[in-house]
């Protein structure tokens, strides 16, 4: 059976997934959620050599990218493995939008994410969802990782540009948008589904942690995604 290989966003913890995964069931043989280090400040190249080793070699596989990893899975994806089948993207670009330089930037250049008071980043990426168990989960998430760390990752968002390498995807592609998303613009997805012959956009209301917040819906829509495209073998 299919695999679903997840990329996580910008703590790179692998820690806020858990409901998602559950309210994916037995759709997936298994679900993986790639892990960054929390210590090392790796660029979007390195990062993607990293991923690349921990992919399965054997079963066929999607690849989901959230936020941050969505322009690294978008550069997988226009040079696949043959045995990844599809693609998935949630709530992330291909190239830098705004809001999110405005809102990253000075972060990215002054102070570590870490150190923006949580009800700002709850504001950012949670909004009304925000609830004690996801709140507690991204504080933990964030101060898992070094604060350089953060504010690196920060940094890469302001200069990655992967739109060249759009039409260069050709694997079915299912793109998530968040409808309240307070950290992209609207108009994030828009490239990305003009330029990839193959995408679907699902507008799903909740805020930029859609997998958090939504988890049951966001699971639902990528189950469907995956019978309607065969990932499932």
């Amino acid at each position: 059976m299919t695999e679903l290989v997840i990329l996580p966003g910008l703590d790179g913890t692998a820690t806020l997934h858990a409901t998602f995964i559950a309210a994916l069931g037995s759709a997936f043989d298994s679900v993986h959620v790639m892990r960054y280090p929390v210590d090392e400040m790796l660029d979007y190249a390195a990062l993607e050599r990293r991923v690349r080793d921990g992919f399965p070699t054997a079963k066929p596989f999607v690849l989901l990218g959230e936020s941050f990893s969505g322009p690294l899975a978008i550069s997988i994806a226009a040079d696949p493995p043959a045995n990844m089948v599809g693609l998935i993207l949630s709530t992330t670009f291909a190239k830098a939008p705004i809001p999110l330089s405005g809102l990253l930037g000075p972060l990215a250049s002054f102070a570590p994410v870490r150190s923006v008071p949580l009800s700002v980043m709850t504001w950012m990426l949670l909004g009304r969802w925000n609830s004690p168990e996801l709140e507690e989960g991204l504080r933990h998430a964030l101060k898992s990782v070094s604060p350089k760390v953060l504010q690196h990752r920060a940094g890469l968002t302001m200069r990655v540009d992967v739109s060249a390498l759009l039409d260069k995807v050709k694997l079915p592609t299912l793109y998530l948008r968040a409808v309240d998303d307070r950290l992209l613009s609207s108009s994030a997805h828009r490239s990305i589904a003009l330029e990839i012959e193959h995408c679907t956009v699902v507008d799903v209301t909740g805020p930029h942690l859609l997998l958090q917040a939504a988890a049951a819906e966001c699971a639902e829509i990528v189950k469907r995604a995956a019978r309607e495209h065969r990932w499932l073998r």
